[in-house]
């Protein structure tokens, strides 16, 4: 694909390990931002010349960012071919549910009415709703993902909301293989809903059982996608 320039320029040289950390953290999270809102689409190759020139920062440092992506599984690093956007398998799919089901469930649980991310869940619902509205379903995806960080967020774990940050990046590289996001996420909707109310009413065992059918649901459902995609 083409790359716009963005106008950045060229990081600075010798500007000391401490500014260069940054540099290198700024241009992650830059990159990481490109793959995960399908810029570059799964299993491309990412062409250094080009990247480095948008984002300002030497080929060193991209490498860097690539090595660094490919720890999370954001990237493939092959031998002589250099990197490329990771494409989700079948069985990152499962794994990734696997662990959301334990992470979002204990959130719940440990949950009260009262906290404050009870208030990022029902802003999230309302965005989704309104995206849905307007037709705009890649919207509605990102609602949903918002959705589900602010019941991490439930957890009060800084370590939690890191580990789902991670998951949610592979899941949004897995919704954007897919070319139908309505069929993806029409049907949480209210379940996004229904889940909103018990935790607003402190029903928080009823909300975490309703959790593990939603995942289990949405686990199916991206799963059949990806093997009609074949």
């Amino acid at each position: 694909m083409s790359i716009k320039s963005t106008g950045a320029s060229r990081e600075p040289q010798g500007s000391g390990p401490g500014r260069a950390a940054s540099r290198t953290a700024q241009a992650v999270e830059a990159l990481r931002t490109m793959i995960v809102d399908g810029e570059f689409a799964p299993g491309e190759v990412l062409r250094e010349v080009e990247i480095s020139e948008q984002l300002g920062v030497s080929r060193n440092t991209l490498r860097e960012c690539f090595r660094l992506l490919d720890h999370v599984g954001l990237v493939v690093l092959a031998p002589y071919r250099g990197a490329s956007v990771a494409t989700p398998t079948v069985a990152s799919i499962l794994d990734i549910y696997r662990v959301r089901r334990i992470i979002e469930g204990q959130a719940i649980l440990g949950s009260f009415p009262g906290h404050p991310a009870v208030a990022q869940v029902r802003r999230a619902v309302e965005r989704g709703r309104e995206a849905a509205l307007g037709g705009d379903w890649r919207g509605v995806g990102s609602a949903d993902i918002e959705f589900h960080r602010g019941i991490i967020q439930l957890a009060d774990s800084p370590r939690l909301t890191r580990v789902f940050a991670e998951l949610s990046a592979e899941l949004r590289l897995a919704f954007g293989v897919i070319d139908d996001p309505e069929y993806l996420h029409a049907p949480f909707l209210e379940l996004n809903g229904s889940l909103l109310e018990l935790l607003e009413a402190g029903e928080a065992a009823k909300a975490q059982r309703l959790l593990e059918s939603y995942l289990q649901r949405a686990e199916r459902v991206l799963v059949s996608a990806y093997e009609r995609r074949g």
